[in-house]
């Protein structure tokens, strides 16, 4: 086992602990992680491990505010956790942004794709699916592909639909449409590729965002699955992701 932490208080007073609870490899050495934090920190170990193609299953433990990602902390036991744990796979979008200089960037997203407004101007995008034009000009503050995992995030805040982990299906989200104005997404097929045109991107700047990587002034935006690179996240049985996304759907 290899132990990463967030920098905040609560995740390095839980490092100390099981620092002195258990043995540990070297990062670079583990065969699992165990990852103390918040979502974000676990995004954040997760993209490292997708940049540097050492992917390894994390078992993360909650030290951070939510925790949807995270299993709920505990000193005792942490083995035997790890050891029955159920294996959870998810597949990252790629983004591959180009921008109106010419520069092209791509970048993994696990929760989410995401087309954002720069300036009080609302955002003027033309979709496409597989090469089809679906929505030749969708007005809005922006717009976002999501996967299962992420669709609980940021796609549900903008009203998009909650995705079971295994319904092999993308959430294509508007944030705040104009017009149309009844137009508030789609589900998607997961094998299918999505690309966003910004329509007069000088005029009407618009970033890109794959979960915290930012690409601004973009002008063509294409996002699809990456099965290549999968990445296994480890859950204590009784409060495994699955299970959480299921119930979210009758949150009140």
């Amino acid at each position: 086992m290899g132990l990463v932490s967030s920098p905040g208080e609560a995740a390095k007073a839980a490092e100390a602990m099981l620092r002195r609870r258990y043995s540990w490899a070297d990062e670079d050495e583990a065969e699992t992680l165990v990852a103390l934090g918040g979502d974000g920190f676990m995004l954040q170990t997760l993209h490292a491990m997708l940049e540097d193609g050492s992917a390894r299953p994390v078992f993360g433990m909650n030290r951070g505010t939510f925790g949807f990602l995270m299993n709920d902390w505990r000193l005792d036991c942490l083995q035997e956790r790890i050891a029955n744990a159920k294996h959870i796979r998810v597949a990252p979008l790629n983004m591959e942004a180009t921008t109106i200089r010419g520069e092209t960037w791509n970048h993994p997203a696990i929760n989410e794709v995401s087309l954002l407004r720069e300036t009080r101007q609302t955002a003027k995008i033309e979709i496409s699916v597989n090469g089809r034009v679906v929505m030749p000009e969708l007005v809005a503050d922006g717009v976002l592909v999501a996967t299962p995992a992420g669709s609980t995030a940021y796609n549900l805040s903008a009203h998009g639909p909650i995705l079971p982990l295994a319904a092999k299906m993308l959430a294509l989200t508007s944030i705040s449409p104009f017009r149309p104005r009844r137009w508030s997404g789609a589900i998607l097929p997961d094998d299918v590729s999505v690309r966003f045109r910004v329509l007069e991107a000088d005029k009407r700047p618009v970033a890109a965002v794959a979960d915290q990587f930012e690409v601004r002034e973009v002008c063509t935006v294409d996002v699809s699955l990456d099965r290549s690179r999968s990445l296994t996240l480890l859950f204590d049985p009784e409060h495994a992701l699955d299970e959480r996304i299921a119930m979210e759907q009758f949150a009140t």
